[in-house]
């Protein structure tokens, strides 16, 4: 990433159309773009208990918490700050791997797309979305001549809460632009595309609440997504499938695929960071998906591959579920229904190498929000 990727925006200047060729702009950027279809902020991780042997044991916990923001197409002309021009909604959920169970809850709310008062808003200057009582701010500090992301997440839900505080692990780059210098295809059509970055290997400490019992001082390893678009899905696509996973040498793998409605592959993609912060941008016909074991839900009656083989330009790895059941019924938010679970990667011997979050939508009908 160049120096002048992290230029601030110029004062006023329309940013929020996604195109080809345009450069991200930092902190600007990591705000919200009211003028696009829709956009999320999404943060994933694997955490241990207060003085756990990180690189032995396997975690006891995953997390993730998604704040959504789409945009209505109403009450465009209509004044004042309860005008519904945007809707903002959020998923938390944790699995925890001692008790076998996955928790979740969801929230929603409308914003007039410009006020950062209130109960439900996101900032167009930087990382600030709130929906109620659940936060994630960006605060982050200078380093070496960089901005550093340090994210601080809040979340208190009935059946579960995560107060955390979230830094990169390394001195190395943090941002990862994903696609072409942020400008990312997900569809033979130009317009099928999205403005996408990722910060990997990130470092998770705090507290945390699940089943009435709560944990301080736990810690582990984050990723962070922020993407924005007009077009959620190609009009032939069904859904996807996308891994974000922090290996343990500091290396990060993103790779997504992308469902045709027939079962075929529309587009894939992703992307390879070495450990010294080498880039490796991986073409729509590089990856290669085999779905493995799979596990049906009892509650939607989808069917989900929890094991997958992933051929890719830098090797083959396995991505197998830690825990079957991580479905997320959003069906009174997003209206949706979808599986997104903690998960660990294997090498091409079976070796785990790291862990992420495995994502899959439109298996119980295609994807729409």
């Amino acid at each position: 990433m160049c120096s002048s990727d992290l230029a601030e925006a110029p004062p006023g200047a329309d940013e929020d159309r996604v195109r080809r060729g345009r450069v991200l702009r930092f902190p600007r950027d990591h705000g919200a773009h009211p003028g696009s279809a829709i956009e999320w902020w999404y943060l994933t991780g694997a955490l241990w208990p207060a003085g756990a042997d990180t690189t032995a044991q396997p975690p006891r916990w995953g997390f993730q918490l998604t704040f959504f923001r789409s945009a209505t197409g109403l009450a465009a002309t209509l004044p004042g700050r309860l005008a519904p021009r945007q809707l903002l909604f959020a998923h938390v959920a944790v699995t925890d791997l001692t008790r076998r169970q996955h928790r979740h809850e969801q929230r929603l709310a409308r914003w007039n797309g410009e006020s950062t008062e209130g109960v439900a808003w996101a900032s167009r200057e930087d990382t600030g979305v709130r929906l109620g009582r659940w936060v994630l701010l960006r605060n982050g500090p200078l380093r070496q001549g960089q901005p550093v992301p340090m994210y601080s997440v809040s979340v208190p839900a009935d059946a579960l809460a995560l107060s955390l505080s979230v830094a990169p692990r390394h001195n190395g780059p943090a941002l990862l632009l994903q696609g072409e210098q942020g400008f990312s295809r997900k569809g033979p059509a130009e317009a099928q595309a999205s403005h996408y970055y990722s910060v990997p290997q990130l470092h998770a400490a705090g507290d945390l609440q699940v089943g009435g019992e709560r944990f301080a001082d736990v810690q582990g390893v984050a990723w962070l997504d922020h993407e924005w678009s007009d077009h959620l899905l190609a009009p032939e696509a069904q859904g996807w499938d996308w891994i974000g996973m922090n290996l343990d040498d500091g290396s990060a793998l993103t790779a997504f695929q992308l469902r045709r409605r027939d079962g075929g592959v529309l587009w894939t993609g992703g992307s390879w960071r070495d450990p010294q912060g080498r880039l490796r941008v991986f073409g729509p016909d590089e990856l290669r998906w085999t779905p493995g074991r799979t596990w049906s839900s009892p509650a939607s009656g989808a069917r989900y591959p929890v094991a997958w083989q992933l051929d890719t330009p830098v090797g083959r790895f396995g991505v197998r579920s830690m825990l079957d059941d991580q479905e997320m019924d959003s069906r009174a938010s997003t209206g949706t229904t979808y599986w997104e679970g903690l998960s660990a990667l294997d090498d091409a011997q079976g070796r785990r190498v790291g862990w992420g979050y495995l994502e899959m939508t439109g298996y119980q009908g295609r994807l729409a929000l």
